[in-house]
């Protein structure tokens, strides 16, 4: 039986009860496939590639995985903060670098390596349409990298994109954490986040993902372990 692995951020990872309503979408996988895929969700609050590399934690994932396992693999959104030399990577450059790096050690282990694009923020442009610059150039290079290497490419950042416009501006705000002061004790101020999913939202979004992988000819040794329709 293969393990998934989760390489990622916050808007995949697992939260903590201090910051629930808010919640990743690698939180929510295993309701779309079967309990024989076992998921290992290694994504981490505030990562982006460099980071992740630098703390060890792809070396972790070389550590514990087998042969035949899965490699998941979603950055991008703090990759964008020029501010943090420990975190911005250039995405013409470094971050195109990096992917490879991910991409280059699961092959060496006989895992499969599988790309998704940075899931959109909510930002819409003037006229009510998702920006396409929600995340910067992060994921066009990111597709650019699957094409050159042969990677597996699930892109959630268009999928995310549609799911917004589906929606509109006024009811996309349902699937991120938007709270209103004293609505909830661990968020006396309230917070207004486009950027991170409410429980509703994350599963929204792994289910999304599960879709992208449904879809994917080339990941049929997952299909029979998902549990979603098209």
């Amino acid at each position: 039986m293969p393990t998934l692995y989760i390489a990622g951020d916050s808007t995949a990872a697992r939260k903590g009860g201090g910051e629930w309503p808010m919640a990743g979408w690698g939180e929510f996988l295993h309701e779309y496939v079967s309990p024989e895929l076992r998921i290992e969700n290694r994504a981490v609050n505030g990562r982006s590639t460099r980071s992740f590399l630098a703390e060890g934690r792809l070396a972790d994932i070389e550590r514990d995985c087998l042969a035949g396992d899965f490699l998941l693999i979603q950055f991008g959104h703090n990759d964008q903060k020029l501010e943090d030399p420990a975190r911005y990577t250039d995405p013409q450059t470094d971050y195109r670098r990096n992917l490879k790096v991910f991409i280059d050690s699961a092959r060496r282990r006989c895992m499969f390596p599988v790309l998704l694009t940075s899931v959109s923020r909510r930002r819409f442009t003037a006229d009510g349409e998702p920006d396409p610059q929600a995340v910067g150039l992060y994921p066009q290079v990111m597709r650019e990298v699957a094409a050159e290497t042969g990677t597996p490419l699930l892109d959630l950042f268009a999928s995310s994109q549609r799911l917004y416009r589906d929606l509109g501006v006024e009811a996309s705000r349902e699937l991120f954490l938007h709270l209103a002061p004293g609505e909830r004790p661990n968020y006396p101020d309230g917070i207004a986040d486009n950027t991170h999913f409410c429980t509703a939202g994350a599963r929204r979004i792994a289910a999304l993902v599960a879709e992208a992988v449904a879809r994917c000819a080339v990941l049929t040794a997952l299909h029979p372990y998902l549990r979603i329709k098209l």
